[in-house]
Formats: C-alpha cells, structure tokens, sequence
C-alpha cells in the first residue's frame, strides 16, 4: 500500500510510529531499536526450529557444546552472538543458514 493510500484511509506506517518512539534512521537509539529487533526474531526462530526438531534447550546446549543458559539467552533476544556459535547452532538442528545483505 502506498503512502498516498495510507493518508487517503487514515492509517498511519508502522514506519512512523517507529520513529517518533526510537528517532530516525541511524540515531543511537533507533540502532539500538533495530539490534534488540533482529535478536528478538533470531531467537524467536532458533526456538521455533528447537522445537521442530524435538529437541530441549538442554539437548541442543549438549548436542553444540554449549550452555542451557546461553540457549536461553539466545531465545530470549538477550544474548550477542557470535557467528561461528550461530551456524553451529542451527547445524544442530540439522538446518542451514542463509544471509540476505540488504
């Protein structure tokens, strides 16, 4: 839908909302914003395939090398993870992952 249609309708973009609560594109606080994002839906989905594979977050924590407690901390957006620990991760699970630069 474009902007043309949004204003005809009275709706307003998500977009816009964004920045009025997290500022403009390249701020600190929006970079912030947008980290906490992409690690919300980088765990969301570490969970989601976890789960496919019928694993625990304990199974997965022996089966990488890793922690329970990291597994949390992934799932829940509040951990920074490394690359290497995210492939080995989701190689895990028996998936692979593919990056789209934008």
């Amino acid at each position: 839908m474009t902007r043309e249609e949004m204003n005809r309708l009275h709706l307003t973009p998500i977009e816009d909302y964004i920045t009025e609560d997290f500022g403009e594109i390249g701020t600190p606080e929006r970079t912030k914003f947008e980290a906490d994002v992409d690690a919300f839906i980088l765990g969301e989905r570490l969970k989601e395939e976890r789960k496919k594979a019928g694993l625990t977050q304990e199974q997965l924590a022996s089966k990488t090398g890793t922690e329970t407690r990291y597994i949390s901390q992934i799932e829940n957006g509040n951990a920074d993870i490394q690359l290497s620990m995210l492939f080995r991760l989701f190689q895990g699970l028996g998936r692979s992952i593919s990056f789209t630069i934008l």
